[in-house]
């Protein structure tokens, strides 16, 4: 299970100014606020929809594997406000107000890996109410799954993630029993478990 660190390739954006805010500006990033039934409802800034005991938004979560069945996972970067320095799935975030899940999926995936999927599909959805023990913050989250599959070398950007790794789920067993992991991690995968095995197939072990 070779882990490899973020290689530091520079990008265009700057560190932003002050939690929630965008790279390179000043403006807040702002998130959809939706009802049990996923329907929009308004918007909120993005600190503020996760202090507790949060506000319900939209979310997504992104699940890549390579052609042997091994899950590309990612851990967060340690200057990161929410969840630093734990190990997540392949790429997880909020749509724009009025942005489609699944092309904010493919998106950030690019942004943080920067590469793109050879192959993304939806794989449900879940809602849950995770609560980050380190910063006190709340993840109450309607969150829309995707699985798929990366051929493309991963070059990630060090303000976002520390390292990554291919994993098999034998691997993945033994990450999670010495190392921190995300609150809502094991929860989206096993949501998304269903879209999983028919991506990589039964020999894979998902």
């Amino acid at each position: 299970m070779p882990i490899t660190p973020a290689n530091g390739r520079t990008t265009d954006n700057a560190r932003p100014s002050a939690p929630g805010a965008e790279a390179g500006s000043t403006e807040p990033i702002m998130l959809e606020l939706v009802d049990e039934d996923g329907v929009t409802i308004g918007t909120a800034e993005k600190l503020s929809a996760h202090l507790a005991p949060g506000r319900l938004h939209r979310a997504f979560s992104v699940f890549l594997f390579d052609d042997d069945g091994r899950l590309l996972l990612q851990r967060r970067a340690l200057g990161k406000y929410h969840s630093p320095g734990v190990w997540s799935n392949t790429c997880c975030g909020h749509p724009y107000p009025g942005e489609l899940p699944f092309v904010a999926a493919a998106r950030r995936t690019a942004e943080e890996l920067g590469v793109a999927p050879a192959l993304l599909r939806e794989a449900g959805t879940v809602r849950y109410n995770h609560p980050d023990p380190a910063s006190g913050l709340v993840e109450q989250e309607y969150n829309h799954l995707f699985a798929g599959l990366v051929r493309g070398k991963p070059e990630p950007d060090p303000e976002e993630i520390g390292e990554i790794a291919f994993v098999s789920p034998e691997e993945l067993a033994g990450l999670l029993e010495g190392n921190p992991f995300s609150a809502w991690f094991l929860t989206v995968l096993d949501a998304a478990r269903p879209a999983i095995r028919e991506i990589t197939g039964s020999a894979a072990g998902w």
